[in-house]
């Protein structure tokens, strides 16, 4: 049940503060950032480099603690929880894709979709088969015993995409996950991410600088000054020539176009 009373809501961030101390100085990233990511949304954040999109995300896993703020995820304030407590909170409810992928490189694709469910004492069989049912959700269960070498950088990407659905998550974390893959692959891979967070009602927050995923999602939120803003996203994309909504509603009106065909 989630504590929060709405049912919806995956992640709320109330007040988030995150500084560091830098000899000296105190440099203050994150002031005052809030956010709310409903089950079922897919959410781009951008912004400069430098301006605390990562810090956000590693927060929101867990990774890293807030100087102040309240961070919930799936109704649970993971600020008050101990390290054992948070440990178990990323095993069960979040899912993080990082963009080099950290596949571990002596097991197979299956086995590292594995891995999570092995920390959760998943038995044998079971984990076999939900690993298998994971890889053929992404397109690779045909590369299923191939070590992650064997595998181009597309593949190993879904395979990461997989394994950061094992368990099931309710948020899914993504820092660039298309950084390294060329622009047909990066598509294929958010759109992915896409239509798995609408058909498992599950939260997908996507930190990125490419206009091109960015555009894929329900919403995109403008890091600056340490805060999250609606606002001047299209100016964050003019250099690059890409008007966002006419994008989405080009790459919606396609889809469309696909599926009558």
């Amino acid at each position: 049940m989630n504590a929060t009373g709405d049912d919806d809501i995956a992640v709320l961030c109330r007040d988030v503060h995150r500084s560091f101390q830098d000899g000296s100085r105190v440099i203050e990233v994150l002031r005052g950032t809030d956010l709310v990511v409903k089950r079922g949304e897919f959410i781009a954040i951008v912004g400069a480099s430098g301006s605390g999109k990562t810090t956000l995300l590693n927060l929101i896993g867990g990774l890293d603690r807030p100087t102040s703020g309240t961070i919930m995820v799936d109704g649970v304030d993971i600020t008050k929880l101990d390290d054992e407590q948070m440990s178990e909170m990323r095993r069960n409810k979040i899912g993080i894709l990082f963009q080099d992928q950290h596949l571990l490189p002596v097991f197979t694709a299956l086995e590292n979709v594995m891995v999570p469910m092995l920390l959760n004492e998943v038995r044998a069989k079971e984990r076999e088969r939900r690993a298998m049912e994971l890889l053929k959700a992404v397109g690779v269960d045909h590369r299923a015993h191939h070590m992650p070498h064997e595998l181009s950088g597309g593949m190993r990407s879904r395979v990461a995409l997989a394994r950061a659905m094992a368990n099931d998550p309710v948020v899914l974390l993504c820092d660039e996950p298309t950084g390294d893959l060329d622009h047909k692959t990066g598509g294929e891979i958010i759109r992915l991410m896409r239509d798995l967070a609408k058909e498992h009602n599950r939260a997908v927050l996507v930190v990125t600088h490419d206009p091109e995923v960015a555009r894929m999602a329900d919403k995109i939120l403008l890091l600056r000054d340490g805060k999250l803003v609606e606002e001047l996203v299209s100016h964050f994309f003019k250099p690059s020539g890409v008007d966002v909504e006419s994008a989405r509603q080009s790459d919606e009106s396609g889809e469309a176009a696909t599926s009558e065909g």
